[in-house]
């Protein structure tokens, strides 16, 4: 069995704040990089989960995870990015498992927001994704924008919980909540529950069991509000933390503190 982490997580204060789900590789960061990373800690953010998106954005994110010990890497692609995925592509994904900074395979799943790639591209290499995740027994991160029916069914059948997971940036109903969270799953909360036209998903925070949701930035996309508009960063997750805590009813802290509870459970860390 790998060695997960030279970073020891029991040493980390448990008011930290985990992002789960950032894109510091993304051009959005070139300018200053370095100096937003080197100031997370110092401004409360303990963890982050650098996520890939094409073949190429993974091998930017696992440059950054062992570059950076506060930092892990999820390998896979993004729907968006599969038109030109080969078997040769899902084998080098699947040997990414044994790095030990690499905690989950993501994102994946289908985007029908776009006419392209088709949809049977997308599904094809989901599944093929999918079958890298049980073979490998890592957590699974899912995207799902417009495609909630087939994302479903496909879960069900190729998945079900089997490794767990998190569907991240969750934007469907209390239903579709009620069926991911049956199977075991967490839901991505991000930026999106500070909208004044997020009902659908502050119904799904306030449904959803506490020991069930994680945050998560999507940075450098989804700001959320008072900064709405602006590049995203994991500190501005204090926001996320703030409103979930009204809607539970519970401190911001205790927020911070249960959701990176969470995060370590999801990522075995």
């Amino acid at each position: 069995m790998k060695e997960k982490t030279t970073y020891d997580l029991r040493t980390e204060r448990m008011d930290y704040i985990f992002d789960t789900h950032a894109h510091y590789d993304d051009e959005a960061f070139d300018a200053d990089r370095e100096e937003v990373l080197a100031g997370l800690k110092e401004q409360g953010v303990g963890t982050v989960v650098n996520v890939g998106a094409s073949i190429a954005s993974t091998k930017t994110t696992l440059a950054l995870a062992e570059t950076h010990p506060f930092m892990y890497a999820a390998v896979g692609v993004h729907p968006n990015e599969t038109a030109e995925l080969t078997d040769a592509d899902m084998k080098w994904l699947e040997s990414l498992a044994e790095n030990p900074k690499v905690v989950a395979i993501g994102e994946i799943g289908l985007d029908y927001y776009w006419d392209e790639p088709e949809r049977e591209i997308q599904k094809h290499w989901f599944s093929a994704q999918l079958a890298i995740v049980k073979k490998t027994g890592l957590p699974v991160i899912i995207h799902s924008r417009d495609a909630a029916k087939d994302t479903l069914d496909i879960m069900k059948v190729e998945h079900n919980g089997a490794t767990g997971g998190v569907i991240h940036c969750f934007s469907y109903g209390v239903d579709q909540a009620r069926e991911y969270l049956d199977m075991g799953y967490f839901l991505g909360i991000g930026g999106v529950l500070t909208f004044k036209n997020a009902k659908k998903l502050k119904e799904v925070a306030e449904y959803a069991p506490m020991d069930r949701l994680v945050l998560e930035t999507d940075c450098p996309y989804l700001t959320p509000v008072p900064y709405r508009g602006k590049r995203n960063s994991s500190l501005y997750l204090s926001y996320v933390a703030e409103a979930l805590a009204e809607l539970k009813g519970m401190e911001k802290d205790e927020v911070i503190r249960v959701t990176a509870e969470n995060a370590r459970r999801l990522y075995r860390l």
